[in-house]
């Protein structure tokens, strides 16, 4: 397992919870760290110790974090604008400011990954590719649906689990989430129109089972940004492959960032 350094940030007001992870041996001068941007209702816990692992198979450092009204980090103060992804990506780039992250690879899962996406449109010459994981470029019917029942499930008492990553925070948390998305006004969310930004290279990762988006995401994804994009949709997987798919996940994504010339190949050399 990587070394582990947790800490709490002050960003602009804000606390955020952050754990820095150091590969084993140094990166080389000037590589970029990874960058790991959780789900909906996710947090630096919920990664388990899949950061850890992608930081050994890359040698590449990383970086988790905890955005505002999740796990160790600041509640929800007010209700969660629509364009949150948006608000969120620029938070990130502060984030990086903050921690001198000079470049970074994004790996983000489901909000995470539009937000990673977002974020390499805003300041291209900072992130050097991206790694998403059901990713959401617009809204769904299939997308709204799995958030109805996931929200009934959490009315029914069937989510209590989230409690030990977010405590008090927990029924805000969801709230906001279910909320947001079932908002009648919230279906025509889109950012596609700001795909054509994102120059970088994108592995654009997908469960073939995935209740919360069909492949279209994926193929927008790659339709719509201006550098290579690499699909890769799994089969026997749902929404969370780093999780339900882990070693294919892993695999795929220490090769892709090797053929662009990130961190460790498999024979063993550091970029």
């Amino acid at each position: 397992m990587s070394a582990r350094r947790d800490l709490t940030l002050d960003l602009a007001g804000t606390r955020l919870a952050v754990r820095r992870l150091a590969p084993a041996s140094a990166p080389a001068p000037g590589a970029p760290s990874l960058v790991f941007l959780h789900e909906a209702l996710g947090s630096i816990g919920q990664w388990k110790d899949f950061p850890d692992a992608l930081v050994a198979a890359t040698g590449l450092a990383g970086v988790v974090y905890d955005r505002p009204g999740h796990g160790g980090s600041a509640r929800l103060t007010r209700p969660r604008p629509h364009g949150y992804h948006a608000s969120e990506a620029g938070r990130l780039l502060q984030l990086m400011a903050s921690l001198s992250i000079e470049r970074a690879v994004l790996v983000g899962h489901s909000d995470g990954g539009t937000i990673a996406l977002l974020a390499a449109g805003l300041m291209p010459e900072r992130i050097a590719a991206v790694v998403s994981e059901a990713a959401h470029v617009f809204v769904e019917e299939i997308s709204r649906q799995g958030i109805r029942e996931a929200f009934a499930a959490w009315r029914r008492g069937e989510l209590e689990g989230l409690r030990k990553y977010h405590g008090d925070k927990t029924d805000a948390l969801v709230r906001a989430w279910a909320e947001t998305w079932l908002h009648p006004d919230f279906a025509a969310w889109s950012t596609e129109d700001m795909l054509d930004q994102v120059s970088c290279p994108v592995l654009a990762i997908q469960g073939v089972d995935d209740h919360y988006g069909s492949p279209e995401q994926v193929a927008r994804i790659c339709a719509g940004i201006a550098g290579p994009c690499e699909p890769l949709l799994l089969p026997d997987c749902g929404h969370s492959p780093h999780r339900e798919q882990r070693d294919w996940v892993l695999r795929a994504a220490r090769e892709f960032l090797a053929e662009h010339g990130i961190g460790r190949s498999e024979a063993g050399s550091t970029a």
